[in-house]
């Protein structure tokens, strides 16, 4: 199974290494699941750790080094409805194609939510829903 990681993923994993976020990144670096991300997401991770959290960067940088990272697929149509800015990171999950996109953006991709029907087959969840259905 591959596991595509959002921005607020990474970031939550960096600034809370106790969190749910951590442990899918720990699971999946101990072979449980592939972990993926883009550079787009990672970047926006950073940025926002610099802001709030700076003492986090380092640990952003241990978590990226067991990330496959994955191009945008220009040639997919993302999801109607989705914000401009999120679909880099749709179109990234389904390049490596990803079995699930875990986000904690529940503004921006919550109508896709736990409807692969609604994500061209690609399951988006929050880390608490990918957790608690294992």
């Amino acid at each position: 199974m591959r596991l595509f990681l959002d921005a607020n993923v990474l970031f939550t994993a960096a600034h809370n290494p106790n969190g749910k976020a951590a442990l899918v990144i720990e699971l999946g670096q101990a072979g449980l699941w592939q972990l993926a991300s883009s550079a787009y997401a990672l970047e926006e991770a950073r940025r926002n750790l610099a802001l709030k959290f700076p003492e986090g960067l380092e640990r952003l940088d241990a978590l990226a080094q067991g990330l496959r990272l994955s191009p945008e697929a220009d040639n997919v149509a993302c999801p109607e409805g989705l914000p401009a800015k999120d679909c880099p990171i749709y179109r990234a999950a389904y390049a490596c194609r990803a079995d699930i996109l875990l986000t904690g953006d529940l503004r921006d991709f919550g109508f896709l939510m736990n409807d692969r029907n609604k994500a061209d087959g690609l399951l988006v969840q929050t880390v608490a829903d990918f957790l608690s259905a294992r």
